[in-house]
């Protein structure tokens, strides 16, 4: 009985776990901040770092991460029109920020 070897193919980033991708994204210098990346984050950057094309097809827009940035700067704002008694524009942050927030929950 001979002993078969096994090729040592590699998986599709896709179906690889977070765990996995992130040890893989360790070895590449390129990318840092690995550990607080989702595995959405980890495909792209691993993909974007070997220079394989990344056509997902989701067209989610931005990610919740960017939403919450943009989030912080209204409120931010929201604050200082409060302070300077601008009811107007206090107002129009208040709907910007609650729009916000729903486009965060949907893209969760």
């Amino acid at each position: 009985m001979g002993k078969k070897k096994k090729e040592a193919k590699e998986k599709p980033l896709e179906k690889m776990t977070a765990k996995e991708l992130r040890e893989l994204a360790k070895e590449i210098p390129e990318i840092t901040g690995v550990h607080g990346m989702n595995k959405e984050e980890l495909v792209s950057a691993v993909k974007q770092a070997k220079g394989i094309a990344d056509d997902s097809g989701k067209g989610k827009g931005s990610s919740t991460r960017e939403l919450k940035k943009k989030m912080k700067t209204i409120r931010m704002d929201y604050k200082a029109a409060l302070d300077a008694d601008d009811k107007k524009k206090a107002i129009l942050y208040k709907r910007r920020y609650i729009r916000m927030k729903k486009k965060t929950r949907r893209a969760a």
